[in-house]
């Protein structure tokens, strides 16, 4: 045992002595925790730099589960050993001296005095090493996701001792994203260069990216300073440069247009969401239904109950909350068109002060039991982040999936409202509610159903506005204006219309902000639906129902 013991000694030393600088895709192989402890413990016996250059190059390309962790504490000043038994550990600063932790086995060895270890000193040198080593050890990740953000990290802060590691990784890259990313890096290292061939090509490597931090280096060459001198002496590196930059910020343009579309017609879904439950009541019905914002409200708040009632499953909540919410939402628009509604058909002013009043009896009941604070609801992995097409580009997968619900939304309730016996019900009680009656049709639980479903949905948009904003007792009150705008100007009653007037109003929204700021650019809004409605009284898809006969 002590014979086998020695052998792998001489092994490693071997290894030590004989290879300098090794290559990317040599790996030194460790087959036990044996192994690993020798070749862990030379960075307590080694002495010199050389020595130790050759030990972190060792580790770096050895498959120790351990190293990229090993060597971060190296470089962070966080790898100790005890005096007493010359033990590997990671030290941390605690009142009474050190906690540790064994390096090899990972396992907590408590606190120890501050004189019982001593740090494993390193210099400039092998700090700068290790910034190389390190990278590249991101680079060689199986996971794509880890070798595109070490790529975009080796992109803000750029240095020549990258340049070696990124080389090596562009030429074994299959990620079509990360060879780009690094091909960027390996640019910006260049672009410092004093050779003026290898910095135009460096430029000339930005061509066709669309990458901020190049764009910013770019529009720098173009600074002078407070002598008047261009801070880019070289003419032609300049020209480069600027011609380069003209490009990038030509197709950042065009770029910026797709993302301002993008964000217009997630705000049109969220104003779709929230209107097409009031195109059935208020369209459709007749009904001015100034609660229909704490329809919204109650949905929200269903959302944050689930999460409580689920905090082990918060990826799956939400699908949870949806059909809660619309149940929750619905029954609630039940009972205030059975208890109030039913009792003012006709009366459209009279409906309008009752269903302002039952919205602020919901607010205060809401404040009462979860109290005035806004409360937080976690949105899932599945919809947190973003999809990244590219430096100019990238869509919030939350707005991407509300887009995708919106329409899910209109299209069921088109199907329900054309291809079911009870959306029969509902056209014929709006259309003709006597001869719907002669026809044994019962019209008052046809009400009931229809305010309900306008109110369930108006629940299920609450789910999806909890996904963007904090849920509070106001919650409804800033997209009821909106929604009855919506309506109005899509026409009454008409689904269609109403998709149409939301995903318009959104985005020309969006595209009137960055002019006129959020607040003016509703106001032209609101001022072009009122005109428009003195052209065409009954919006852009006009619908026959009980409303408009009256």
């Amino acid at each position: 045992m002590k014979l086998c013991h020695v052998f792998r000694v001489f092994v490693l030393s071997l290894f030590l002595l004989g290879f300098q600088g090794v290559q990317a895709e040599q790996v030194t192989p460790i087959e036990n925790k044996a192994d690993s402890a020798l070749l862990l413990n030379q960075l307590i016996t080694a002495k010199s730099t050389a020595d130790k250059t050759n030990l972190i190059n060792m580790i770096a390309h050895s498959n120790l589960a351990q190293r990229a962790e090993v060597l971060n504490a190296l470089q962070d000043g966080e790898l100790y050993y005890t005096k007493a038994d010359d033990q590997l550990v990671y030290a941390y600063p605690h009142p009474d001296g050190y906690e540790i932790r064994s390096v090899i086995e990972g396992e907590s060895l408590g606190v120890i005095g501050s004189r019982k270890v001593r740090k494993i000193s390193i210099n400039n040198e092998l700090r700068t090493l290790l910034r190389g080593v390190l990278a590249e050890l991101s680079l060689r990740s199986e996971d794509v996701g880890v070798r595109l953000a070490a790529a975009k990290d080796l992109i803000r802060s750029p240095a020549p001792e990258f340049l070696p590691a990124i080389e090596r990784a562009k030429s074994i890259e299959s990620s079509k994203k990360v060879l780009t990313s690094l091909n960027i890096a390996s640019a910006m290292i260049n672009l410092n260069s004093d050779q003026q061939v290898l910095r135009l090509d460096a430029i000339e490597a930005f061509r066709g990216s669309l990458d901020s931090d190049a764009m910013s280096i770019l529009a720098g060459m173009q600074l002078k300073d407070d002598d008047g001198n261009y801070r880019e002496e070289d003419e032609l590196v300049r020209e480069s440069a600027a011609a380069v930059l003209s490009e990038m910020r030509a197709e950042a343009k065009i770029y910026k247009l797709v993302e301002n579309v993008f964000f217009g017609l997630s705000l049109g879904s969220v104003l779709l969401l929230t209107a097409v439950g009031l195109a059935i009541t208020f369209g459709v019905m007749g009904v001015i239904n100034m609660a229909h914002g704490e329809m919204m409200m109650l949905g929200a708040y269903t959302t944050y109950v689930i999460q409580l009632l689920m905090p082990n499953y918060i990826d799956y909540s939400i699908i949870v909350a949806i059909p809660a919410a619309f149940m929750v939402s619905g029954l609630v628009g039940i009972v205030i068109e059975r208890g109030i509604i039913r009792h003012l058909y006709g009366r459209p002013l009279e409906t309008l002060l009752a269903t302002f009043g039952v919205s602020l009896i919901l607010q205060q009941a809401v404040r009462s039991i979860f109290s005035p604070l806004n409360k937080s609801v976690t949105a899932p992995s599945w919809l947190s982040g973003s999809w990244e097409i590219n430096g100019a580009l990238s869509l919030t997968y939350n707005r991407l999936y509300i887009i995708i619900f919106s329409l899910i939304v209109l299209l069921l309730l088109v199907f329900l409202l054309k291809k079911t016996f009870v959306g029969l019900q509902m056209r014929a009680v709006t259309q003709n509610r006597a001869m719907a009656n002669s026809m044994g049709i019962r019209a008052g639980w046809v009400d009931a159903l229809t305010f309900g479903l306008g109110s369930g949905i108006a629940g299920i948009a609450g789910v999806a506005l909890s996904q963007l904003t904090n849920v509070g007792p106001n919650l409804g009150q800033s997209y009821i204006i909106d929604s009855f705008m919506v309506v109005v100007f899509g026409g009454v009653g008409n689904l269609f219309g109403t998709f149409f007037a939301a995903m318009s109003l959104g985005v020309a929204n969006k595209f009137l902000e960055p002019f006129a700021g959020a607040v003016l650019a509703k106001i032209f809004v609101l001022v072009f639906i009122i005109l428009f409605i003195q052209w065409r009284p009954r919006g852009l898809f006009a619908l026959k129902g009980r409303s408009v006969e009256d």
